[in-house]
């Protein structure tokens, strides 16, 4: 139940933020803070697909395992952005958060193939 729950945490997370990227014009200056505005559609609809990707992935785990593995990379080139751009550790601990969190997944649901 918590692997369940640690999945669903994760991928309304992307789902949410992704959406926000797209539309929300503080999610759209700090895309130019970071250098990224003209990736940030791309980076939004791969984060929308992951999130998805992390809910079809119940079904099946080798989806589940690429999706959280590949969002476990995609958290650490955000963390290394956020070191070279000198943001603070919090500014920065979402992007840890969601690294940590996906690796978890990706672990466990590796395990279970």
């Amino acid at each position: 139940m918590f692997y369940k729950a640690l999945v669903l945490i994760s991928s309304f997370s992307f789902l949410f933020y992704s959406a926000r990227s797209f539309y929300s014009k503080i999610m759209i200056a700090e895309y130019e803070r970071w250098g990224l505005a003209k990736a940030r559609v791309l980076i939004s609809t791969l984060q929308f697909f992951a999130g998805l990707g992390l809910i079809i992935g119940f079904y099946n785990l080798k989806l589940l395992t690429l999706t959280s593995f590949l969002l476990s990379v995609m958290m650490i080139c955000a963390i290394i952005v956020r070191i070279q751009l000198k943001d603070s550790f919090v500014a920065s601990l979402p992007a840890v958060f969601y690294a940590v969190l996906n690796f978890i997944i990706c672990y466990i649901t590796f395990l279970k193939i």
